[in-house]
């Protein structure tokens, strides 16, 4: 086992020794302790921040929200954020195949590789990975510290700014008052999986104290093969035999993550640190197999929040400072050793891969061709917010705050501008360090973001409500941006509420969109400027007696100057505002509590996103979604939890004139079904519960779609086991 060394483990002992030495209690208890106990019109009473950035009744939100509470998590048996997230109504986990099946968080059809249209908040402080847009690198989330996860899907740019495009997501971490014991837990199950949490929590001189810490690894599942890669199209053509394929998937990994929260009567400081070591690259960042690529990453956030006044005051007021510092490094082998390559002797891509310029070298790579590409990236943001609450029937939220982004990129290779003149007949695996000069894939880069909003919330009369607001957002390095939003929510009668909505949402360039270089794939361009969406939705939500809750959201958008790599020349592409989106469709939801012990949630969504010029489908995006949640409390201290989800109706790639990009002429993608199942006892031994989960319990042959360098679709893992033991000490 490879050990994780990290400054926080020292720290994680002694806290935890400290505590269970104490045996400190809050005497706190948490929040979503009697969540399926509630009744629900109660459900729709539950507190949502994420709508407003405010606490505000979650049927009364102006946005189409879902939270999902602690005990959901657990009677699920969900360890990961993916996983929480694949209940959401009209989202669905996917798997890129251009960032080494780095999760995708597909909503409304919109769908891309490296997923930067959905914002992901840790208690309301965006995770960023600001060098290419979205989030961290195979970004892995334990679920052991998260209290509720809240996702809006549609625009909340009103509010957050960047990059709250097609949704936002917000993890709230626990925190002392969520904490009433002290807690671990051990798990082990299929492809070698091992799991170690625990949660603790104490008070000392009026601080609350409260530490959550998770280490998870698995070696992946060795069933999810391939049989032919884009280095086997080589070999046929070459008659080299530098192939892995026929080959497994590299989809290992090994995670720490780590929060302390510390809480005054005023103030709150988070500290938060997530390791990943030794992650595989999955399909290979060439979509050429690569079992010994690996991706480390080490992340770090702290915030600390000063609120100025007490409950009882007309005014809320309060300031925020936040640091993110991203680390990354990745080893590829991006072609096998023994690979032979069309090297460019064209300069200014001297060195590169060409497979376009008829001249090119050809050149025998003895070890392989490889990269190590990383850096670090930073992000310090200072938020002011003011909320006014003595007005009757008004309450008003400002906020103005500052934000600086930088990133200085690292870079070792074997290959490109700068390492190799394109003459070379062998090439062996020695690397050469380009992090800094004109030969890298990016230089360092930096810009500052400042912004002002203003929302009102309008209690027009006793059921009628209309929240309005505005977000300005200036930024150093394309220009300003200005988005609106408007909703009104009508309590029509006690079972029906009607929610109209309208809002826009931008997504800012990322680092690599602007500046990329030296890059045989694409290339930045410093005029492309932030992409664009406009969406409208009507939500109605009915309650047909006690036990029987509905809602029907309909949705409308427009998306404009989508950023695509358009060909420059015969070799390179430059990314461009060029693309428009157009989609619309329904999400459905039912939910029956005929027992207080047992309840049922079903979801069906359908969306028809395409390309506004083409007409052309969304590729790889589901426009058809289908969930089923059924949950039954039996006998004391039993609980059984089922998941059915069926995922359908993808498109493939029809050929574009615009970007001159073929069609994928394979056959259509499958449509596919997984089955979940999670049996918990509480008490099986005193404050000792034990739980049994099973992953696509009928093993079926689920697949998402790859790219056309890889003719199969990507494989899911197929069946798995999982026993937990977790302990409470009082």
């Amino acid at each position: 086992m490879r050990v994780i060394r990290t400054p926080t483990t020292p720290l994680a002992l002694a806290l935890a020794l400290w505590v269970g030495s104490a045996n400190a209690e809050t005497g706190a208890q948490s929040s979503s302790s009697d969540f399926y106990n509630l009744s629900l019109a109660e459900l729709g009473q539950v507190e949502i921040s994420i709508a407003t950035g405010n606490s505000t009744p979650l049927d009364r939100a102006p946005a189409t929200a879902t939270v999902i509470s602690a005990s959901e998590i657990q009677a699920m048996g969900a360890r990961n954020l993916n996983e929480v997230l694949e209940t959401v109504p009209g989202l669905h986990v996917s798997l890129s195949s251009l960032s080494r099946l780095d999760s995708v968080y597909s909503i409304r059809g919109i769908h891309t590789g490296l997923n930067p249209h959905v914002l992901l908040m840790l208690n309301g402080i965006p995770v960023q990975y600001n060098a290419q847009g979205g989030r961290p690198t195979l970004f892995r989330l334990p679920s052991a510290s998260i209290e509720r996860v809240e996702v809006i899907r549609g625009p909340g740019s009103a509010i957050y700014g960047a990059d709250a495009f097609s949704g936002v997501i917000n993890v709230i971490t626990k925190d002392a008052s969520a904490i009433d014991s002290t807690r671990v837990g051990a798990t082990s199950g299929s492809f070698g999986t091992r799991e170690l949490w625990l949660e603790t929590a104490a008070d000392w001189q009026a601080v609350d104290i409260a530490f959550t810490m998770a280490y998870q690894k698995s070696d992946g599942d060795s069933e999810r093969r391939v049989s032919t890669d884009l280095q086997s199209t080589l070999d046929s053509l070459l008659g080299t035999k530098a192939s892995l394929a026929p080959g497994s998937l590299s989809t290992r990994y090994e995670v720490l993550d780590s929060h302390l929260a510390l809480s005054g009567k005023q103030w709150q400081f988070n500290f938060w640190n997530w390791l990943s070591r030794d992650a595989g690259v999955g399909a290979g960042a060439a979509q050429v197999l690569d079992a010994s690529g690996s991706d480390d990453s080490d992340l770090w956030m702290a915030d600390f929040t000063y609120r100025f006044d007490n409950d009882d005051s007309e005014w809320d007021k309060s300031v925020r400072l936040s640091y993110f510092r991203y680390d990354q490094e990745s080893t590829f082998t991006l072609f096998p050793s023994g690979a032979v390559l069309p090297i460019s002797k064209q300069e200014g891509n001297q060195g590169n891969i060409d497979f376009a310029q008829p001249n090119a070298n050809w050149t025998l790579f003895s070890e392989g061709l490889i990269g190590k590409p990383g850096g670090a990236t930073e992000d310090a943001q200072l938020d002011y917010v003011a909320i006014f609450k003595g007005l009757d029937s008004h309450q008003v939220r400002a906020a103005v705050g500052a934000r600086d982004q930088s990133a200085e990129p690292r870079e070792h290779k074997n290959f490109g501008p700068g390492v190799l003149t394109g003459s070379e007949m062998i090439v062996d695996g020695t690397l050469k360090d380009v992090s800094g000069t004109e030969y890298a894939f990016l230089s360092n880069y930096s810009r500052t973001i400042g912004y002002v909003s203003l929302q009102d919330e309008w209690q027009m009369t006793g059921n009628l409500q209309l929240t309005s607001g505005v977000r300005y957002d200036h930024y150093s390095d394309f220009g300003s941006t200005t988005n609106p939003r408007v909703a009104l929510v009508w309590a029509t009668n006690e079972r029906l509420t009607t929610k109209l909505m309208h809002g826009r949402a931008f997504r800012a360039p990322s680092f690599t969109e602007k500046a990329s270089k030296n890059n045989p794939v694409s290339l930045g361009n410093p005029a492309v400027g932030a992409e664009r969406i406009a969406t409208t939705e009507l939500s109605l939500n009915f309650y047909v007696s006690e036990n029987v809750g509905t809602n029907l959201t309909l949705f409308d958008y427009r998306a404009t100057d989508l950023i695509e790599f358009v060909p420059s020349d015969l070799t390179n592409k430059i990314a461009k505002n060029t693309g428009d989106q157009e989609g619309d469709g329904y999400e459905a939801e039912l939910n029956w509590r005929p027992l207080n012990n047992f309840s049922l949630a079903s979801s069906y969504s359908y969306q028809n996103a395409r390309d506004q010029s083409t007409g052309a489908a969304v590729q790889d995006a589901p426009a058809k979604q289908f969930k089923l949640m059924l949950d039954w409390e039996f006998l004391p201290d039993w609980h059984w939890h089922n998941q059915y989800i069926w995922v359908g109706d993808r498109s493939r790639r029809l050929a574009d004139p615009i970007l001159k990009t073929p069609g994928d002429n394979r056959a259509p993608i499958a449509n596919y079904s997984l089955w979940d199942m999670n049996l918990r006892r509480a008490n099986v031994l005193q404050n000792l519960d034990l739980m049994i989960a099973v992953r696509n319990v009928a093993d079926r042959d689920a697949r998402e779609p790859s790219s056309g360098e890889i003719p199969e679709d990507y494989l899911l893992e197929s069946r798995s086991v999982l026993l937990e033991l977790s302990y409470r000490f009082h």
